[in-house]
């Protein structure tokens, strides 16, 4: 009986098989049968049910969902929930009362703009026509402008105009200087005047509002 050789038993046992998995044989180039052997191992039949396949996706795992112990609240956290839920309803209501007031003031900014454009739009309109309503104040001081006559017609619907919309003429004899209001092209020293008034209006001024479209010029009266 020949006698068995521990230290190669050992190496057989230690030497790793290779199984060759390749489906086409690099050296025929022809494509491997299940049952084909190559040197370096064998090659196990797909159809040997000691076998097993894996499986082509990824496994399914069973996901079991935690369950923690109940927490019971205690009154004292019960109460500082409540709390900070009023606290978190009177800051949205803060909020949204903020929110409504700021809205509030942005309309009333655009209602006031949108009115001071329009005055000024007003404003620019009548102040182009002011020269030809002071050729109609010189007709009529030099009587063209005749009653039913249509010049005379016209002046009225254009003064009935102006005035709905607030325009007032500024400078009239007599007045005492507004330097506003008024510009002084003359001054005229009198032994009379007590203070400087309008001795002489050359042309009118008007106001549309508060607002001051031209300023009258006047001859000024100014005590000596």
């Amino acid at each position: 009986m020949a006698k068995k050789d521990p230290e190669r038993d050992d190496r057989e046992e230690r030497e790793p098989t290779v199984n060759d998995k390749r489906r086409i044989d690099p050296e025929t180039g022809d494509v491997k049968q299940p049952g084909d052997v190559r040197e370096s191992g064998d090659v196990p039949d797909s159809d040997d049910p000691a076998v097993e396949e894996s499986p082509e996706g990824v496994e399914d795992i069973e996901l079991v969902e935690a369950e923690g112990p109940d927490v019971e609240l205690s009154d004292e956290d019960i109460a500082l929930l409540a709390e900070a839920e009023r606290d978190l309803v009177a800051e949205y209501r803060e909020r949204a009362a903020r929110a409504e007031a700021e809205l509030k003031n942005l309309r009333t900014r655009v209602e006031r703009d949108r009115a001071a454009n329009r005055e000024v739009v007003i404003a620019e309109v009548i102040r182009s026509l002011l020269p030809a309503i002071d050729d109609l104040d010189r007709a009529e001081a030099h009587g063209d402008l005749a009653e039913g006559s249509p010049l005379a017609i016209v002046a009225s619907k254009l003064r009935t105009g102006f005035e709905k919309y607030g325009l007032q003429k500024v400078g009239e004899k007599g007045e005492a200087f507004d330097p506003k209001l008024h510009d002084a092209l003359v001054r005229l020293p009198s032994p009379d005047a007590t203070g400087e008034t309008i001795a002489d209006v050359i042309e009118p001024g008007y106001l549309l509002g508060e607002r001051l479209l031209r300023a009258a010029k006047v001859a000024v009266s100014v005590p000596e």
